[in-house]
């Protein structure tokens, strides 16, 4: 029987913490590939020396050559240039575009029938390069990131009621950034919504902390962005898709008319299988959550123009070249 296979491009915190949740979990073999340095080999060997310790029999390449990658099932793009303090994820988007450029014209060549998760900030623009440059099917384009922020809530519901997460169900849709919609009433602790819990205050102020999530923690380290949380929701995707789980998760998808979205990547319920997004589930949403979701959206589709600007002028040889020295996992 045919092994899945699993390429992770770019081996910074991201990349290399969901190379080794996957070889741990025994879920796939991974080539970890790191163009720019030599960390991809230097984790993969780490990773393999854990593999007495721990017994996982996974086979793991590290590499910074396309080559190894070909035949991949799945690819998950986490290569780009970090978001460092004071940096929205939307400043980052010229830099990352020629970065998730590059990446994906590799992917169509050496793994031509592979799903495409990308989890390279500003998230949902950067799904949006990734289907313009593959030509890919709108399944097999997907983006990591209502799992994130969905667990985000969920972490934070828990800390303020203090009962565990596994009786906590949250629900976010739209953009991952600041625009993004958590829906209070969608979202439950032992099937009884939050609004019956928590005061409308203290939900807000949960909201606020979700939508800034990401930025709370680039705040702290100073140095660095999350990279736990994004892997464990990499893994969860992955897993769902390549067990034909159906499972419905939030990720960011390829809208054409649900919700009243068309022509560009927001997030929104997914059911994952071996086809990639198989379904996008369509929720009834309150005229106020339809119009925040639509903000949401118009936000990303205004970035995406600039996509198409920055990939119609980079010609055969690429998009313009960012500025920066070095190309780095980001959250």
């Amino acid at each position: 029987m045919r092994r899945f296979k699993t390429t992770i491009v770019g081996a910074g915190n991201v990349g290399s913490t969901l190379a080794q949740r996957l070889v741990e979990k025994e879920l796939t073999d991974v080539v970890l590939i790191d163009r720019v340095t030599d960390r991809g080999e230097g984790k993969t060997l780490d990773l393999l020396q854990s593999a007495p310790i721990l017994g996982f029999d996974t086979k793991i390449i590290g590499t910074h050559e396309y080559g190894p990658t070909e035949g991949s099932d799945i690819v998950v793009i986490t290569a780009g240039f970090p978001r460092t303090p004071g940096m929205s994820r939307d400043d980052l988007l010229k830099s990352n575009v020629e970065v998730v450029q590059e990446v994906t014209e590799n992917v169509v060549k050496y793994s031509p029938d592979a799903v495409i998760i990308v989890v390279t900030n500003p998230l949902d623009v950067m799904c949006y390069t990734a289907y313009k440059v593959s030509g890919f099917p709108k399944n097999r384009v997907m983006g990591m990131a209502g799992i994130l922020d969905t667990a985000r809530f969920r972490t934070f519901i828990s800390m303020e009621l203090n009962v565990s997460v596994d009786n906590i169900h949250a629900f976010v849709l739209g953009g991952h950034g600041d625009a993004m919609v958590p829906i209070p009433r969608y979202s439950t602790v032992a099937g009884i919504p939050i609004p019956e819990l928590l005061s409308q205050d203290r939900i807000d102020a949960l909201i606020d902390r979700t939508r800034n999530g990401g930025a709370e923690i680039v705040g702290l380290l100073k140095t660095g962005s999350a990279y736990y949380a994004p892997s464990a929701a990499t893994v969860e995707m992955i897993e769902a898709i390549m067990v034909d789980q159906k499972k419905i998760l939030p990720c960011s998808a390829f809208c054409e008319g649900e919700y009243g979205v068309n022509g560009t990547f927001v997030g929104v319920p997914c059911k994952l299988g071996t086809e990639g997004v198989e379904e996008i589930v369509d929720v009834r949403l309150s005229n106020p959550e339809l119009s925040m979701l639509h903000r949401s959206a118009a936000q990303v589709a205004e970035q995406c123009e600039l996509v198409d600007k920055l990939l119609a002028g980079s010609g055969p040889g690429g998009a313009p070249a960012a500025k920066g020295k070095s190309k780095k996992g980001t959250s």
